[in-house]
């Protein structure tokens, strides 16, 4: 960490080049003494990424920026303010803190943070920028957490992983085998020093693998963004052995959607099949209900009809709230060539749901732009048949 980079005219300096071009800014000679040219370009490129990710960072004077890496691999304020509300206490131990985003935020809720960065760089930095953010109430040292932990004597109330997801090539991994440190190898070191754990995984993981190598998980919150998931939140529980409750929430700006259920209700459920109709309602579900697995729930919950077992697109006569996105339906057609002529060279949104061709062979083979008010969506029918679902997007205040 270069302390020189926090003088007021080297920062004056980064705040007004945001928008300049970085390799411009490369090429510059050198302006101040003791701060290369390099250092200024990665500030600025560091500190853009934090614009609508990390809003509170970006808009504080005085903060320190750690390579782009760093940040991208960052929760954002978003995710990081609800996995908060998931713990309570007075004390949580960080195994993993790097840039510090969800230790700050556990902060708000957890009278003490400790927080472990094996980069003593970034534990400078991170220890820095909390201090500018008035964070008081947390502690960072720069060691492994796991070896922080075997030397420990105490208890705490939570225990926070962010395992890394990058292995020792720098190539991004997702198995909790293979994510660092490696979780499941270390439970029993975890659990003889707290009674709770918070795990973030990757969005890709497996949700019946992860229970499978994980003990006693209590609860499993699948975490989007603007309809794309961004992280698996695992709730681990010592004493806890009943059913895993799984939580599903989707941000956007319009608000939040989310919808809950125990994994048993999934296995007991059973699914409706229809085909839509003119003036019905098409239901998409939303990412993160997508990743959950609960789409015979879903039906049943909301009385609808999946078109198909495979093809997770729901239908009723009904509109109502949904989590996902509401669709009035104009017109079902058989897929062939002469259904699709009628949208050759027209702007249409085109989705496609276990359907045998991609969307681009679809834009190709048929001449179809993208955009525009009409979506269609091809899927099968409760028979298989190739349908395609012609309709226009329900505004929520509609509703």
């Amino acid at each position: 960490m270069n302390k020189l980079i926090l003088n007021a005219g080297v920062q004056e300096f980064i705040n007004k080049n945001l928008d300049t071009d970085i390799m411009s800014v490369l090429l510059k000679k050198s302006l101040f003494a003791g701060v290369s040219m390099r250092e200024l370009a990665l500030q600025i490129e560091a500190k853009n990424k934090c614009v609508n990710k990390l809003p509170l960072w970006f808009k504080t004077p005085q903060i320190y920026y750690p390579d782009k890496l760093s940040i991208e691999q960052a929760s954002s304020e978003t995710t990081a303010r609800y996995k908060a509300g998931i713990v309570h206490g007075k004390t949580l131990l960080d195994l993993t803190g790097g840039f510090g985003v969800d230790s700050y935020f556990f902060g708000q809720n957890v009278d003490n943070v400790i927080i472990c960065e094996v980069n003593k760089d970034l534990s400078e930095i991170t220890g820095h920028n909390l201090r500018i953010l008035g964070a008081t109430n947390l502690a960072i040292h720069a060691t492994d957490g796991i070896a922080f932990l075997k030397t420990a004597q105490r208890q705490f109330d939570w225990i926070y992983l962010d395992p890394s997801r990058r292995n020792e090539a720098n190539q991004k991994v997702f198995m909790l085998a293979s994510c660092l440190p490696t979780v499941p190898a270390h439970l029993d070191l975890l659990f003889n020093h707290t009674e709770n754990i918070l795990i973030k995984t990757a969005p890709l993981l497996d949700i019946s693998m992860g229970i499978k190598e994980l003990r006693h998980v209590k609860e499993i919150h699948v975490v989007a963004v603007d309809n794309e998931v961004k992280e698996l939140l695992w709730v681990l529980g010592r004493s806890f052995s009943g059913e895993v409750r799984v939580k599903t929430i989707d941000f956007s700006k319009t608000g939040q959607q989310t919808f809950q259920f125990n994994l048993s209700e999934e296995k007991k459920a059973v699914s409706t099949f229809a085909l839509p109709l003119n003036s019905h309602y098409l239901y998409e579900p939303n990412a993160a209900l997508l990743k959950s697995g609960a789409f015979k729930l879903l039906g049943q919950r909301y009385s609808i009809h999946k078109l198909q077992e495979h093809s997770h697109l729901y239908t009723s006569d009904l509109l109502f709230k949904f989590p996902g996105r509401v669709f009035k339906i104009r017109d079902l057609l058989p897929f062939n060539r002469k259904s699709m002529e009628r949208y050759q060279h027209k702007k249409t949104n085109v989705s496609t749901r276990n359907f045998p061709e991609t969307v681009a062979l679809i834009r190709k083979k048929y001449k179809i732009a993208d955009g525009g008010n009409d979506y269609l969506f091809f899927s099968k029918g409760p028979d298989g048949q190739l349908v395609v679902i012609c309709c226009e997007k329900v505004i929520e205040t509609y509703f």
